[in-house]
């Protein structure tokens, strides 16, 4: 069970993962050596899973997203496959959930702007076997973004 301290190490390391053991020792209330340990309890835990860095993918020229829901003909096996195996190919789609509800999956396409969106659409996304139906829709600006919940 994690306590306040384990908590708020958590914290601070998703705001910015690149803290030393010093600083974020500060913030969260003590010594560098235990701080270290109590990360490398989590790491050992399966609390923390990795440290990555988040790219501004407008300034990489990526600066229109497209969440796109998509529903298969058949939720069987082999189409389920078939269909995550394109996805993972396609650098457009950054991320690619499967889904309850009236849809099989929803994925988030990152692409340069609405013609690029239209050929990945066209070329792509709708000549994989078992695609049934395609619904877009195009977000106008990002509320909040959190990388996990910690509570």
């Amino acid at each position: 069970m994690l306590d306040e301290i384990d908590h708020k190490i958590l914290s601070e390391l998703q705001r910015d993962a690149r803290l030393s053991h010093q600083e974020l020792s500060e913030k969260v209330g003590l010594s560098p050596s235990p701080c270290a340990r109590r990360i490398r309890k989590l790491e050992a835990d399966g609390y923390i899973t990795g440290y990555s860095v988040q790219v501004d993918a407008a300034k990489l020229g990526f600066g229109v997203n497209v969440f796109v829901s998509v529903r298969l003909d058949r939720q069987v096996d082999d189409r389920l496959v078939a269909f995550e195996r394109a996805i993972a190919g396609y650098p457009e789609v950054c991320d690619c959930w499967l889904m309850t509800g009236s849809f099989d999956y929803l994925l988030r396409v990152s692409v340069r702007d609405l013609e690029e969106f239209e050929r990945f659409l066209t070329a792509r996304l709708t000549r994989i076997d078992g695609v049934a139906s395609i619904e877009s829709s195009i977000p106008i600006r990002q509320v909040k973004y959190q990388a996990a919940r910690l509570r």
